[in-house]
């Protein structure tokens, strides 16, 4: 999961716990419009911080090189394809941008057969952004048959 820029702590804080259930990493890419050390960041992630992989960066330039070899899905309401059309791999990472403005044009640009978007209906602008990374993660995972989940307090003969 990478998250672009995030600026509003209660998000990331949410995204934080679902990266903790799901066993997904997390990289943020600075700046980041909050510190990390924020209440509301920390509240929102309630005390899955220590559950969570987190990677940080100073570019995306510089976690695209260090990653390369690994597929990019990149989310924007101005992509074409639906986020469940695609075929998503283990390992894949699937990319968000800031709340106020999402991805970067350019990179979508130079990316554009990657982007994938959530429908909506009415123009409605967008969704939030930790909703928008629990669907498109969740269906990531149900498309590798959650590869790597372990199912606590799972009911038997039900």
């Amino acid at each position: 999961m990478v998250l672009v820029e995030p600026e509003i702590p209660q998000n990331t804080g949410n995204i934080v716990r679902t990266c903790a259930a799901t066993g997904s990493v997390l990289h943020l890419v600075r700046p980041l419009g909050f510190e990390i050390s924020d209440k509301h960041l920390k509240r929102a992630g309630l005390d899955y911080w220590d559950e969570v992989e987190i990677h940080y960066h100073d570019s995306f330039r510089e976690l695209r090189e260090k990653y390369r070899s690994h597929p990019f899905y990149f989310s924007s309401t101005k992509a074409a394809l639906r986020y469940d059309q695609v075929r998503y791999e283990d390992g894949a990472f699937l990319v968000f941008g800031k709340e106020t403005k999402g991805l970067p044009e350019d990179l979508l640009r130079e990316n554009y057969e990657h982007c994938i978007r959530i429908p909506m209906i009415n123009d409605i602008r967008s969704l939030n952004l930790s909703n928008s990374v629990a669907i498109v993660l969740y269906e990531a995972y149900r498309q590798t048959d959650f590869l790597g989940f372990r199912i606590a307090g799972e009911l038997k003969g039900i």
